[in-house]
């Protein structure tokens, strides 16, 4: 019985879009994919901008599934560690689109700083998505032999590698907003970074 209102419950999770809003499930492999293209080909800021523009695009898309999933209530415990674990990974996502966006019209940044970061990205995205695989897998009775128990530890150690990877995700960006910060004290430049980002009492740094 158990182990029906867990699959029932993680089963709402990932179907939320299909009967609210007809909206497709959208993990984080597009982005993953679309951050690794910019980085490949960001030799100039153009081409950086361009590929961002359409990861861009498809996070939108996925922002409307989590926002939806945002709206799921009354999930029986198990499932709803399972919906605050993809939470989280739109957590990522949105640091990463949000922050990236500000970066690449950051002066203090190189074409080169910017793809490496855009990299660092990437990695944390992929660890992401491989967290959410596992995820997947329980939803399917047949895609793991384990028992009741053995799928509860499954979500809770996605849950814990997720929140790990959340606050490694704000971690790095604060630390690579920290760095145009103070290379634009040193030119006594400081209001232009607070204006992109925000004053330093919102911790980038």
């Amino acid at each position: 019985m158990k182990l029906r209102i867990l699959m029932l419950g993680v089963a709402m999770c990932f179907a939320v879009t299909q009967t609210r809003a007809g909206i497709p499930v959208i993990d984080p492999t597009n982005l993953i994919q679309n951050t690794l293209v910019a980085v490949k080909s960001g030799t100039t800021a153009a081409n950086m901008i361009n590929n961002f523009q359409e990861t861009v695009k498809i996070y939108k898309q996925a922002k409307q599934y989590y926002d939806a999933l945002k709206k799921v209530h009354n999930l029986v415990k198990d499932a709803r560690k399972v919906q605050q674990t993809i939470l989280m990974i739109g957590d990522i996502s949105d640091i990463y689109v949000t922050s990236y966006q500000k970066m690449l019209s950051d002066p203090y940044f190189t074409v080169e700083e910017l793809s490496a970061i855009a990299a660092g990205y990437a990695i944390l995205l992929e660890e992401s998505s491989v967290v959410l695989n596992d995820l997947k897998a329980i939803v399917n009775e047949n895609g793991l032999s384990v028992d009741d128990k053995g799928r509860i530890d499954i979500v809770d150690r996605c849950y814990e590698r997720i929140y790990e990877y959340r606050a490694l995700t704000q971690y790095y960006t604060n630390k690579n907003i920290g760095v145009s910060w103070l290379r634009a004290k040193k030119k006594n430049d400081t209001d232009r970074v607070m204006a992109l980002y925000g004053s330093p009492n919102e911790k980038y740094w």
